[in-house]
């Protein structure tokens, strides 16, 4: 019986091996190849035939939605399952990728229950998901566990599709700052750094939820997030989503990512705050640029104190 394929593209290499692990680890059988933007993988689809893309949407030299658009225009390729994995979770965003010909979508963060079951619903509906289950009869067929994928991801996320999509449509836009943010639903600014439109802000977007952020700090590699503690904590390594609105123009950024370090930000087992290390996995020219730009205008708060 032939393996199943499936090609992973996207630009941040920490993205693609979450992928794959999730992959290897529930059906060791498939065989995997990856690829680092459109560019790289349609050069790649042109040489081989695989059974599920799934994909980025913003990368450097190709995105997401343009390697969807041409693999529609090949014969050999318009029925190829084609899922979209991206922070582009909007309203707006789910749509044009439905009208390009979108097999499915999961939005980042996402938990490995989300990308198994987009992998099997598209491969169902081509026929393949029994060769994929037969591939690994044990793992594939249990139920989802807790594995290393799970530590990683943590908690539960919500999988953004057509029929669910609640945000509020944006104006179409090619670029990177062309959607509004989440709204947050645990408030999570410290008192008196809460004031509409402040600036060193973010929205920080995990598995378990979405949280107004303060940034204390800012590199070309990392933030330095503060943040209210609730009931489900953070947890280090878990992949996630910073959106950034700064500037007077309101420029808006979903900058992807993982939790790097997770402290509290003051010295007692009840500290009320956490301190988050969020570094970049992002390749984008345009995504390293908008965050040049943030620097060199000095928008990150570098002092901060909760309650001041």
């Amino acid at each position: 019986m032939s393996k199943v394929s499936v090609l992973v593209v996207d630009d941040a290499s920490f993205i693609r091996d979450l992928v794959k692990k999730c992959l290897r680890n529930y059906f060791p059988g498939i065989r995997i190849e990856d690829a680092v933007n459109g560019r790289k993988a349609q050069a790649v689809l042109a040489r081989e035939a695989f059974d599920l893309v799934l994909c980025d949407w913003e990368m450097p030299e190709m995105s997401g939605l343009e390697l969807l658009t041409w693999c529609r225009q090949q014969d050999n390729l318009k029925t190829m399952p084609f899922v979209m994995v991206t922070s582009r979770g909007d309203k707006e965003n789910v749509v044009q990728a439905i009208q390009a010909g979108v097999s499915g979508y999961v939005s980042k963060p996402f938990t490995n229950e989300q990308l198994l079951t987009k992998v099997k619903q598209a491969l169902h509906k081509v026929g393949k998901l029994d060769t994929l289950m037969n591939s690994a009869p044990t793992r594939a067929n249990s139920a989802f566990g807790n594995d290393s994928l799970s530590a990683l991801t943590g908690g539960r996320a919500e999988v953004v599709s057509p029929a669910a999509a609640q945000a509020p449509a944006a104006a179409p836009s090619k670029g990177l700052l062309n959607s509004p943010p989440v709204r947050a639903t645990t408030a999570a600014s410290p008192a008196g750094a809460a004031a509409s439109g402040g600036r060193g802000q973010g929205q920080l977007r995990l598995s378990s939820g979405t949280q107004q952020c303060v940034i204390k700090a800012l590199s070309i590699k990392e933030a330095l997030l503060v943040v209210r503690r609730i009931e489900v904590l953070p947890q280090v390594l878990e992949n996630a989503v910073l959106d950034l609105e700064q500037g007077d123009n309101a420029e808006i950024a979903r900058l992807n990512g993982y939790l790097h370090a997770v402290v509290a930000h003051e010295p007692k087992p009840d500290s009320e705050w956490l301190q988050l290390t969020f570094r970049f996995v992002d390749q984008d020219a345009q995504k390293l640029d908008y965050i040049s730009r943030l620097i060199a205008r000095g928008t990150a708060q570098k002092h901060f104190v909760p309650g001041a």
